[in-house]
């Protein structure tokens, strides 16, 4: 009997802890954009522009410490990451006749989950965290104009498999870092970098092998609301 006893007392203290916790966690909201390119070892670097992209989800906002000044912060957020392609003239190795020049976007949509440790101190932000991102979908929608040098008709290709992903690794490891202002009723605007820890594709064949050694990077600019706890 006294051992159920103080098995249900500690139930209840339990509870009563969780319950207390529970009601300082705050759930929000997260939108606004990419402003994405590729890092890394590139050939053709010059070839690439950045992208503006969506970026949008939600998020859980944990208490570490019962002012907020520190917390535990996890987001799962829908992000279309990629580059533009700029008509810039190049060449292939070992095809020195021959110039190229692609035109066209390609984009890659990801659901990005960080975990970021958040420290809020007067209303500034500054968190960081690592995050896992997977490979939803992608769209290529690169033309390539081929120009013999010694002369001919350049000739333009679209790409065949616009949504193919069989060339790319769809897990990818990265990192997030990030300030910004969160005002007292929980909306807050943030400038983010994120980046990725490897190569994002598996085979040397895609896009001509250009990108073998290329990762994604991005600022991201974002606007995002926590809804008040009860």
């Amino acid at each position: 009997m006294k051992k159920t006893a103080i098995l249900a007392a500690t139930l209840l203290a339990t509870a009563a802890v969780s319950s207390a916790q529970a009601q300082s966690i705050r759930i929000g909201l997260r939108a606004g954009a990419n402003y994405s390119n590729l890092a890394g070892d590139i050939q053709n670097q010059d070839t690439y522009n950045n992208k503006v992209g969506f970026l949008g989800g939600v998020m859980l906002n944990v208490p570490l410490i019962q002012d907020g000044f520190l917390s535990l912060q996890p987001e799962v957020l829908y992000s279309q990451k990629g580059f533009e392609n700029k008509p810039t003239a190049y060449y292939l190795p070992g095809l020195p006749g021959t110039t190229y020049k692609r035109e066209g976007s390609v984009n890659y949509n990801y659901l990005d989950v960080p975990v970021l440790l958040k420290v809020r101190a007067s209303g500034l932000v500054f968190e960081a965290g690592p995050q896992y991102s997977y490979l939803l979908s992608a769209n290529n929608q690169t033309k390539t104009t081929t120009t013999p040098t010694l002369g001919g008709t350049p000739t333009t290709t679209e790409t065949q498999n616009k949504t193919d992903v069989s060339g790319l690794n769809r897990n990818e490891l990265g990192y997030l870092a990030g300030v910004g202002y969160e005002a007292e009723n929980g909306l807050s605007l943030s400038l983010r970098y994120t980046g990725a820890f490897s190569d994002f594709v598996k085979s040397d064949n895609y896009s001509n092998g250009d990108l073998k050694n290329a990762r994604h990077s991005a600022f991201q600019l974002s606007l995002g609301y926590l809804i008040p706890s009860k």
